[in-house]
């Protein structure tokens, strides 16, 4: 295991790691590369550390290693941390610079793979994080698992490398029918293709609304709304131009607003949200472990609250909570949307104010959602564990068609 963090070297060198003798555990390497996705694979980090036949080998990496808010030690303060992969720096805003941060990622991953000797690597989704370990893994010969994948959500570049991603994979861990149903219309063998739900609703249940007290010191009060809005890979002054109006919209409500994601266009968006700030419209918040967000979410849902911005969160985990959401713009066209979702194309006042009116008025009591059973990390255990990684049939990709 390696130390605090990481100093620019590899961590391990290859041949550092022994193979596993006959009849040990599979060495499972689960990669992290942001806040929101670390909240998502922790169900399945659980369930693979639990599991008899499997090793877990947590990789941080990406926008874990990038201040301020330096996430790597969430990370590590939940499980060992193998080794660190950095890929993005502070400075960087632009699409070419995450192109680059790629290049940076596949090189560091292909060292990790050489150093740990893993039997799978399991990714989620479509960051470039994902895309780095998954093309390192695939191209190095190692069986890759892809969680979330068949999905469909514009984003940055989400929907090209999540589909890139696909075709790197081996094992397929959609998170609804229609996603693996897209998976094998892609060519995958349909083996390899398994329905284990979304692990974002694993364990919902066991976290409690958040307290009087941690309300009334985080907002000042329960919100009226939450807002979660990421770059959609433009300029910075466009996305910033893209927040304030969508904060306006918001005007006169008790606002909760969530820092973004690490993309290129995210100055623009945390500007339009410092503004808002210094003017008392809202209380900013940089970063909330899961179970607190979670714990938000439902104060948010218990109180008729709504979750706003363009956050995959509104259309999966405010699903699950039967909280409303309104999806802004075009981040996430093409994912499935559940009742809970109502769409605003339109980044303006007018139109932001009209969809929230739509969203309290929403009947929440037969609200439902395709991501599963609430056990997502189990079922990918469990398949991660009967599934031989080693086999010629699952490692020889081959489309079907």
């Amino acid at each position: 295991m390696i130390g605090d963090g990481w100093d620019g070297e590899p961590s391990l060198r290859p041949g550092e790691y022994e193979d596993s003798p006959p009849g040990s555990r599979r060495r499972v390497m689960v990669v992290t590369g942001t806040r929101a996705e670390f909240g998502l694979l922790r169900p399945v980090m659980d369930a693979v550390h639990r599991h008899p036949e499997l090793e877990l080998l947590v990789i941080a990496s990406g926008a874990h290693l990038i201040p301020p808010a330096d996430t790597f030690h969430e990370v590590k303060a939940a499980f060992p941390v193998a080794d660190s992969v950095p890929m993005q720096k502070a400075s960087d805003s632009t699409r070419l610079d995450d192109a680059e941060a790629l290049g940076r990622g596949i090189a560091r991953f292909a060292r990790s793979l050489a150093g740990l000797r893993p039997d799978w690597v399991v990714v989620l989704g479509d960051r470039i994080e994902a895309f780095a370990a998954a093309s390192a893994a695939s191209v190095g010969g190692v069986a890759v698992a892809h969680i979330h994948g068949g999905d469909r959500a514009e984003g940055v570049a989400d929907e090209a490398i999540r589909h890139a991603i696909t075709k790197l994979a081996h094992l397929h861990l959609a998170a609804t029918a229609q996603s693996a149903e897209r998976i094998r219309r892609m060519g995958e063998r349909p083996e390899f293709v398994h329905v284990v739900g979304s692990p974002a609703i694993d364990g919902l249940d066991d976290i409690a609304p958040l307290s009087d007290a941690e309300i009334e010191s985080l907002c000042g009060g329960v919100p009226e709304a939450v807002f979660l809005m990421h770059p959609i890979g433009r300029h910075a002054e466009e996305e910033e131009a893209a927040a304030s109006g969508v904060l306006a919209g918001l005007d006169g409500m008790r606002i909760v607003a969530f820092d973004p994601n690490h993309d290129p266009g995210r100055r623009g968006i945390t500007h339009a949200i410092e503004g808002a700030a210094a003017r008392g419209a809202l209380r900013r918040v940089t970063h909330l472990p899961r179970p607190r967000f979670i714990g938000l979410l439902k104060r948010l849902a218990e109180s008729g609250g709504v979750l706003v911005g363009n956050s995959s969160a509104g259309l999966i985990e405010a699903a699950a909570l039967r909280l409303p959401a309104v999806d802004i713009g075009a981040r996430q066209a093409g994912r499935e949307r559940p009742p809970n979702v109502i769409s605003c194309d339109a980044e303006a006042a007018h139109a932001v104010r009209r969809a929230v009116e739509k969203a309290r008025g929403i009947d929440r009591t037969t609200l439902s959602h395709p991501y599963g059973d609430g056990h997502a990390g189990e079922h990918a255990a469990a398949l991660l564990a009967s599934t031989d990684p080693g086999t010629a049939t699952l490692l020889r990709k081959r489309c079907t068609y």
